[in-house]
């Protein structure tokens, strides 16, 4: 009988340097991190919000109403995957399946991607909404692109546990994490052929990068043979009453619930912080494009840098100990940013958000795998994203709110609006010090 990757792992050495990140299963998975990061940071972080801004951003007043264009759009896709992320861990559990679900969900991401250039370029001069027709597409566009880039993620992180023993996790995680970021500064070469005040013409290009380096996973990566396939054929919705079931259980895993609420907070400010760094970094500490690329790259860099650091870390400290020390740089770095009034104290934020969001993912995952049963791990980590993805509604709408009702106010609705992230920051690492890191021979 075929035994999968961590059944094999576990009856020999854990595999150092080299010899675990370039086995063809741990590069084929890295690569996908590295093909979704160039839509995450090309559309999500850079060119959707300069292109909301180009298109509505007329002055100090209408940036504030682009920065709640952009809010809101990333609050409607987390609402959808809220929806749907409990359900996609019971059909991991279910099925064993995840590879097929990554090809199709990314499949239709990349499709969005790609479509929002061509209605970004069309000559399209109707007008919905109140809004050009050309606009509201591409905002439905990019709503549809980021929910199914969401949705792989979960498939894609709990495909991870499947690659090595639990000494491995740490390191294929933090190698993940940094050959995603090494993605962004693939990615960002598209700004070389992007026009002045044209930040559409990326999307197209973006679409390309991210089916591209998708490959690998698509053909060289299969899933392990399922050990407990449930072949039941309850409907798919059926799944909720099990989540339902996994709550009512919440006495039997406070430690992991307790953690979801951290990473609840934790999540509402990093999400919130991708989502709305270009056009504060803009409109806010008074970047011009190119500054704000130049920024990102080091930002991205920091990420790189932080992720293999803190997955070494983890191994040293522990992951609950890290995520308290990733927690203390998120927070230094949003309160820097909210009183940054020179270009030289947004380079020091936004260096310390890269090492945090980075190093965040890679400690995070590897927490979510020690505090679960393996049987029950998909379904956690649906629960993970349900966690993340509802705080990913919550901050965006907050950061939204504050600078629709305060834009007469200018630059002082996005500082007080970003200080409201730090905040959440705070609260998530309050709660976070009521998580047990589980005991070696608990692992």
């Amino acid at each position: 009988m075929q035994k999968s990757p961590v059944q094999l792992n576990r009856n020999q050495q854990p595999r150092k340097g080299w010899k675990l990140y370039l086995t063809l299963p741990i590069l084929s998975w890295a690569l996908y991190d590295f093909a979704n990061t160039i839509f995450s940071s090309n559309i999500n972080t850079v060119f959707f919000p300069f292109y909301l801004d180009a298109a509505i951003g007329s002055s100090e007043e209408m940036s504030q109403v682009a920065s709640t264009f952009i809010s809101y759009a990333n609050a409607l896709a987390s609402f959808f995957l809220v929806l749907f992320s409990p359900l996609y861990g019971v059909w991991i559990d279910r099925t064993g399946q995840k590879k097929k679900y990554i090809v199709w969900f990314a499949s239709i991401s990349i499709l969005g991607t790609f479509l929002m250039g061509v209605f970004a370029l069309g000559n399209i001069e109707a007008e919905w909404f109140g809004l050009p027709a050309a606009l509201f597409l591409v905002v439905i566009m990019f709503v549809i692109a980021k929910f199914f880039f969401n949705s792989s993620l979960v498939f894609y992180d709990t495909m991870m546990s499947d690659l090595g023993s639990k000494e491995e996790i740490p390191l294929i995680s933090g190698f993940g994490v940094a050959v995603g970021y090494l993605g962004t500064l693939v990615g960002l070469t598209v700004y070389l052929f992007v026009q002045e005040g044209s930040p559409e013409q990326a999307f197209i290009p973006t679409a390309v990068l991210y089916l591209l380096f998708s490959l690998p996973l698509f053909f060289f990566l299969k899933d392990p043979p399922a050990k407990n396939k449930d072949k039941s054929k309850a409907s798919f919705f059926s799944g909720y009453k099990e989540i339902w079931a996994t709550f009512k259980e919440m006495k039997s895993y406070k430690n992991v619930f307790t953690f979801m609420i951290a990473y609840f907070f934790l999540n509402d400010a990093i999400a919130t912080t991708i989502a709305i760094m270009a056009i504060y970094a803009t409109a806010v500490v008074g970047f011009n494009g190119g500054q704000f690329i130049v920024l990102y790259l080091v930002s991205t860099i920091a990420a790189i840098i932080g992720s293999f650091m803190f997955g070494h870390i983890t191994t040293k400290i522990g992951s609950k100990n890290a995520i308290i020390a990733v927690a203390f740089i998120l927070i230094t770095a949003l309160v820097i940013a909210a009183l940054a009034v020179a270009q030289w104290m947004f380079w020091v934020a936004g260096s310390l958000v890269g090492i945090a969001l980075g190093s965040m993912w890679v400690t995070s995952r590897t927490l979510i795998v020690e505090l679960t049963p393996e049987e029950k791990r998909g379904q956690f980590f649906g629960l993970f994203a349900f966690s993340g993805k509802v705080s990913s509604i919550i901050g965006p709408l907050i950061y939204g709110t504050i600078t629709l009702n305060l834009r007469e106010y200018g630059d002082t609705a996005s500082r007080i609006a970003i200080s409201s992230l730090a905040v959440m920051a705070v609260i998530g690492l309050i709660i976070l010090f009521k998580v047990k890191q589980p005991k070696a021979n608990e692992i």
